[in-house]
């Protein structure tokens, strides 16, 4: 199956609010009863009203993987993710010199810190692998500009090694969204405002969780 990360994800700069009285410990539980694969919690306060204390109270609900989701940029923040309890962090390759990717992917591993390497572009792609990224993200919006833009997941998500877990990430609101992502060979899909503004955070998981994944695609 495609598998779900899904995001505790209070405001987004391309959104504004989505669920500004979240209880991110609650919604993560919800989350996990939906059947998601991994719980993402956005810890970037200005932008996306998130916390570290939003992180450390999920690590304590579930049992699942966390993936703490922010800016990170140097070693210290990693070493703060793994010692808050993160199992994985977002390294976002536009934001971080590519002389630095690999240092940075090196000591995750070094302290048992899974991390998940976001790309937009071939060059991008190149570099995470040279890296040595396990799990390489492609986000379909821009975050210099927001707009959106999927066939940037379905040329670059094709493109990954199959032995790197490939996942699509933004754009996923709905089974055939997913669908859509599996036609191009991802393992898994990040789902952020979709879950988070739902009414029911457990059956929207479910609703996206039953989708197989489409094998050879990337073989």
């Amino acid at each position: 199956m495609v598998r779900v990360i899904a995001e505790v994800k209070r405001r987004s700069p391309s959104k504004g609010t989505i669920n500004a009285a979240m209880d991110a410990p609650a919604q993560a539980a919800a989350y996990e009863m939906g059947g998601a694969a991994v719980v993402s919690v956005l810890t970037e306060s200005t932008h996306f009203g998130g916390s570290n204390d939003d992180l450390l109270a999920v690590r304590v609900r579930v049992k699942l993987p966390v993936l703490k989701k922010d800016f990170h940029v140097d070693a210290i923040q990693l070493t703060e993710a793994r010692v808050l309890g993160a199992s994985a962090a977002l390294l976002i390759a536009r934001a971080i010199d590519p002389a630095a990717l690999p240092d940075l992917v090196a000591h995750a591993n070094a302290i048992r810190l899974e991390t998940l390497v976001e790309i937009r572009s071939q060059a991008e792609l190149a570099n995470a692998l040279a890296a040595g990224a396990r799990v390489i993200g492609v986000n379909c919006r821009d975050l210099e500009n927001l707009a959106m833009d999927a066939s940037v997941a379905e040329r670059l998500i094709a493109e990954i090694p199959a032995d790197v877990i490939g996942v699509w990430e933004s754009a996923i609101s709905s089974m055939a969204d997913v669908q859509r992502a599996a036609s191009f060979g991802a393992d898994a899909v990040l789902v952020g405002s979709a879950v988070s503004a739902a009414e029911d955070p457990s059956a929207a998981v479910r609703a996206l969780s039953a989708v197989p994944r489409v094998e050879g695609i990337r073989d």
